[in-house]
């Protein structure tokens, strides 16, 4: 299997990007697939969006700072991702986003409640939201199971080596929660019922 290509992000949006593992677990959650319409809410660096334009067959990425959009359009030509294959929005969700979401992922705390409305409302089968702060990460995940949205809730923390005194040292990146969920597929639901 060819390795994937490493992801460049040469322009700073100054929020910092989705670290590469984190990156990683995320993007395999959403388990996108090339028929998939994937949408992204605060795409700030366009780490995930890069991610996603690889496997996703349409990929929508809102952003509500007109800067953070313009360095994630940078970062997609950086990355030999064609714009023509983005649909890159300056917007504050809920607000444009769009009704045919196959998979979704929330990369901001705001506004997350009112998206997770949206998601529920148009049946988006795959949603996942990173959280960096406890207090956030708690009203994340009960705003998903008021919805009967959640089906995991992981913590990641990521540590790095470093050479110290001729040996291997670690320092650990700031734990991130990787909350996941979607709408059940109701066709699922009624054939598991048949059986």
């Amino acid at each position: 299997m060819p390795r994937t290509p490493a992801i460049r992000l040469p322009h700073d949006a100054k929020a910092g990007p989705t670290k590469p593992a984190v990156r990683a677990v995320t993007v395999s959650k959403l388990g996108l697939t090339e028929t998939d319409h994937f949408v992204e809410v605060g795409s700030c660096t366009g780490a995930v969006t890069v991610s996603a334009a690889r496997r996703a067959g349409r990929v929508t990425a809102l952003e509500r700072s007109g800067s953070k959009l313009d360095v994630t359009r940078k970062n997609l030509a950086a990355n030999d991702v064609p714009l023509s294959s983005v649909d890159l929005v300056e917007a504050e969700a809920p607000d444009e986003l769009p009704a045919d979401a196959d998979a979704l992922f929330i990369g901001g705390s705001r506004n997350f409640e009112a998206v997770l409305d949206h998601a529920v409302e148009t049946g988006v089968q795959r949603v996942v939201m990173n959280v960096s702060r406890l207090e956030t990460a708690g009203q994340a995940v009960q705003a998903f199971r008021d919805r009967e949205l959640l089906d995991e809730v992981l913590q990641l923390q990521a540590s790095h080596g470093y050479e110290l005194a001729g040996a291997t040292s670690f320092e650990s990146d700031n734990p991130v929660y990787v909350i996941t969920g979607g709408v059940e597929d109701e066709a699922s639901d009624d054939e598991e019922v048949a059986s």
